[in-house]
């Protein structure tokens, strides 16, 4: 997920009433993973709804406001040994997932001038703790946030979030990690993190941010992004995405020491764009980030894989292509290729979090990943804004890869029809 964190300017609309909104989201969603070296692969089927109801602010110096959301989930199709496609909830053992599942959450927030305190279900969507947004529904976290608009290109924000409600599940549960295992009944208490985005000046950002997974990391990530148009049709834009992390407390997932680099240029002339990205893992434990989220903001983060294991090498090279060039505004393409080499022989085999990537014949171990993916956004009428998105991913692994990973074939289609009732 590469991105930038971007200041985002809260809503001035005054009075409770007339500045609340309420926004519904059907998503249909069906995802196959074929995993090429066993029988059952991994097929779910599924209809999402979300509604999202947000308050303006009371009247005064000090402004009082709620936000509230309620999601539900059903199983169109899955089970009988194609479950676990991570769409649904994990099955109970018969190899069925439920029929339904559900959740709701609300949120207090108070503001005052140009500061919002806010505790309760929060969406987040910064380097160090994002939601998950790449299901049928999304990720959210219970906690508290601060954030601060009083300088002009600059947004500040901190906080702590101490549960988070997987985007497969109903309830809420502690805040794990993508790739470590931590040991049978440890857990982290909580997330607290800080950060800053910056866009002063125009086709120019930066973010600066730091976060502690208690007693096992400290996270640090810094991002530099410039696009400049050299004339109507062409324009530049290189890149930079930094993170640094280091075991801190009582260090559950073991010694970490993990540092992380993408950089990014690319070339845009018109409606096509070409990209080329290069990544660089320097450890022996993979760059790691909260279990679901989409905290990683690097560029060579796939559709399947991350390109984030152990002393990991990545390059990118990746073609857009906007069909409004050909009369048709609403369809993109994405077409892109990411390969890696990784040095799994220098993991601890004796790590308690991250030992299951030992790899005595991964010296040298290498995969590779083809993506393809198209989205059609309907530009009016009474279905304006409906979604239809197309996406498909092939990665195959060698020389000791399959250690980790099995060859995989993921096909996703996904239907979004948003609701502005007011």
């Amino acid at each position: 997920m590469a991105a930038n964190a971007q200041a985002t300017e809260p809503s001035t609309t005054e009075g409770f009433i007339e500045g609340s909104s309420l926004n519904l989201n059907a998503r249909n969603y069906y995802m196959n993973r074929n995993r090429l070296q066993q029988a059952d692969d991994n097929i779910e089927w599924g209809q999402g709804f979300i509604g999202k109801f947000e308050s303006g602010y009371t009247d005064g110096t000090v402004g009082f406001g709620i936000d509230a959301h309620a999601m539900l989930g059903l199983k169109l199709d899955g089970g009988g040994g194609t479950d676990n496609s991570s769409i649904l909830p994990v099955s109970d053992g018969n190899g069925k997932a439920p029929g339904s599942f559900s959740t709701a959450g609300g949120t207090l927030k108070m503001r005052v001038f140009d500061t919002e305190l806010k505790a309760g279900d929060l969406f987040l969507a910064n380097p160090v703790i994002a939601g998950g947004e790449t299901r049928m529904l999304p990720q959210t976290f219970r906690g508290v946030s601060l954030s601060n608009h009083s300088f002009d290109g600059w947004q500040i924000e901190g906080g702590q979030a101490s549960f988070t409600k997987p985007y497969n599940q109903s309830g809420h549960t502690r805040i794990g990690t993508s790739y470590g295992s931590l040991p049978d009944g440890e857990q982290s208490q909580h997330l607290n993190w800080a950060g800053m985005a910056w866009s002063g000046v125009p086709g120019l950002t930066s973010s600066l941010y730091a976060s502690e997974l208690k007693d096992i990391w400290n996270q640090y990530y810094y991002d530099l992004d410039y696009t400049y148009a050299l004339n109507d049709l062409v324009s530049l834009n290189p890149g930079l995405h930094y993170y640094h992390t280091e075991d801190s407390g009582d260090a559950l997932l073991g010694r970490i020491d993990n540092n992380t680099y993408s950089l990014h240029f690319t070339l845009g002339m018109g409606n096509h764009s070409v990209t080329a990205a290069y990544q660089r893992v320097n450890g022996n434990t993979p760059f790691d980030y909260i279990s679901q989220g989409d905290s990683i903001f690097l560029d060579n983060s796939q559709q399947y894989s991350d390109f984030n294991g152990p002393n990991e090498r990545s390059w990118k090279l990746k073609y857009a292509y906007d069909f409004v060039g050909l009369g048709l505004p609403g369809l993109t393409s994405v077409l892109s290729y990411s390969r890696g080499e990784l040095d799994l022989t220098k993991v601890d085999p004796n790590s308690p979090g991250y030992a299951a990537w030992y790899s005595a014949d991964g010296k040298h171990a290498q995969h590779w990943e083809r993506d393809v993916d198209l989205k059609y956004v309907v530009q009016s009428g009474q279905a304006k804004d409906l979604a239809l998105h197309l996406q498909w991913a092939t990665h195959r692994g060698g020389n000791g890869y399959g250690a980790l990973d099995q060859d995989t074939d993921e096909y996703r289609v996904i239907l979004d029809y948003p609701i502005n009732v007011f």
